[in-house]
């Protein structure tokens, strides 16, 4: 595995006001992202895991540049010359909304490296005819309209986006939740084979744990703006340390077990307007003991494991 570190988050916070009084005097905050360390290396795919509300998404808008922290700091590792854009791009969730409806294919696809380097049409046709190849998209094709596509060949033609500008980074926000299980399986597929021929760099954002295992090297499980587990993701997901890791895993509904049997303390995250004080996980944990009421740290006490919890 190429350790070289692309792209590292340390300490980073945000925040967003919520509501003001008469005077314009900010009443609260709400907590997306809490004290995040985290770095991403080259060649990799580092999968993020979380219930809703956690800050994935939050993280995904903070890593493309959509977003500034409200603290902290964000490294990243730039090639010569290279164009802020090109370094990060993403493929959405919803590839219906993500595509322009008003434009031909091959104009969408190729509209990052048009809005870098400006090039001339017959170039952006030909690296649209390249990129439809490689993802398994008629050149032929490339005339029509975003809503003349099935869903799994939208998904295509946004991953063909993505990699039109070659980043260094490419953010997957739930990139098969929106198709039919029976193509999700090709998407998956092609992202591993894209990945094995360009060298790609991956975070992949999913509820979806049997995705994150199949894909990922790596998996960070999030929790109320922090990361509580990071490691090896057949180790995260097969032998978890962290609490909150074994109850998400528990709560996956499994053939053999029955319904209901989701596991323990399953319940909605706390409010992220007024934080815990200690360990973020005390409320819901079974474990919790002397210690558990000071803040936690995600430290490395495990070879192969960083997580945030005293008691492991």
């Amino acid at each position: 595995m190429n350790t070289e570190t692309l792209l590292e988050l340390r300490d980073v916070r945000v925040r967003f006001p919520v509501g003001a009084n008469w005077r314009g005097k900010v009443k609260s905050y709400v907590h997306a992202l809490n004290g995040l360390d985290l770095a991403i290396r080259r060649g990799e795919t580092l999968g993020i895991v979380g219930e809703s509300g956690c800050g994935k998404s939050t993280l995904a808008q903070l890593m493309m540049g959509l977003l500034a922290p409200s603290g902290g700091e964000i490294l990243r590792a730039r090639s010569p010359g290279s164009w802020y854009g090109s370094g990060m791009q993403m493929v959405f969730q919803d590839p219906q909304s993500s595509l322009d409806p008003r434009l031909p294919v091959w104009r969408t696809i190729t509209e990052p490296v048009y809005v870098q380097y400006h090039n001339t049409v017959r170039e952006r046709r030909a690296l649209a005819d390249t990129l439809a190849e490689q993802v398994g998209i008629r050149k032929g094709y490339l005339d029509r309209l975003p809503h003349e596509f099935s869903g799994g060949q939208r998904q295509r033609l946004s991953i063909a986006r993505a990699l039109s500008s070659e980043p260094d980074i490419v953010v997957l926000d739930e990139p098969t939740s929106a198709l039919d299980v029976s193509v999700q399986a090709q998407i998956l597929n092609l992202l591993v084979e894209l990945q094995r021929r360009r060298q790609l760099t991956y975070v992949l954002i999913s509820h979806n744990v049997s995705v994150v295992r199949h894909m990922s090297d790596r998996v960070a499980v999030m929790y109320l703006g922090q990361i509580v587990e990071l490691g090896d993701s057949q180790q995260v997901l097969n032998h978890p340390k962290h609490p909150y890791t074994r109850l998400l895993l528990d709560s996956v509904p499994r053939a053999d077990r029955p319904l209901g049997e989701a596991g323990y303390g399953v319940e909605e995250l706390p409010d992220n307007r007024q934080l815990p004080q200690g360990c973020f996980f005390l409320d819901r944990c079974p474990y919790a003991g002397d210690g558990c009421q000071m803040p936690q740290r995600l430290e490395a006490k495990i070879p192969g494991f960083e997580v945030r919890c005293h008691r492991v």
